[in-house]
């Protein structure tokens, strides 16, 4: 797999039946190691080990209504009351982030309220914060870490 900006960690990974899997700590499964996968993996070590977000928070790849669509998020972490709190979008490395793919990203999660959106294929990533008064979102200069009373 692609050498990604974010730190190494080491993951289980095997083969079944000549294709690659990789070992999704939050869904407990083996999982096909996509080149987006192998984004979200690491992206998912780097929020636990560098920033401090808790597993326990976390939920990958669920279906949710928005709107009365039918929608599937990639990562999303929830506050310790339940509400979200941040989504995360993953593209495989080869992927360009546009500013178009990012504001498509936050329009499609506004409806969810989260306070925060990051966007990444593993070479660059982007993290915004949501002002719902304003309609609006400004980008921030880093990924944010974990909050305690989140």
């Amino acid at each position: 797999m692609d050498k990604l900006n974010l730190p190494e960690y080491d993951f289980r990974i095997r083969s079944d039946d000549g294709k690659q899997m990789i070992f999704d700590s939050i869904r407990k499964k083996f999982v096909a190691l996509t080149p987006e996968e192998w984004v979200r993996q690491n992206f998912i070590e780097f929020l636990k080990k560098e920033k401090k977000y808790p597993e326990t928070l976390m939920s990958v790849e669920k279906q949710i209504i928005v709107n009365g669509n039918q929608r599937r998020f990639d990562l999303l972490i929830y506050r310790r009351g339940g509400q979200a709190h941040l989504i995360a979008e993953f593209k495989a490395p080869s992927v360009k982030i546009t500013q178009d793919t990012f504001d498509q990203v936050v329009r499609y999660n506004m409806a969810l309220r989260v306070e925060k959106v990051i966007v990444s294929n593993g070479l660059q990533h982007f993290a915004c914060q949501i002002d719902y008064t304003n309609n609006s979102y400004a980008f921030l200069r880093e990924i944010p870490e974990f909050r305690q009373g989140l």
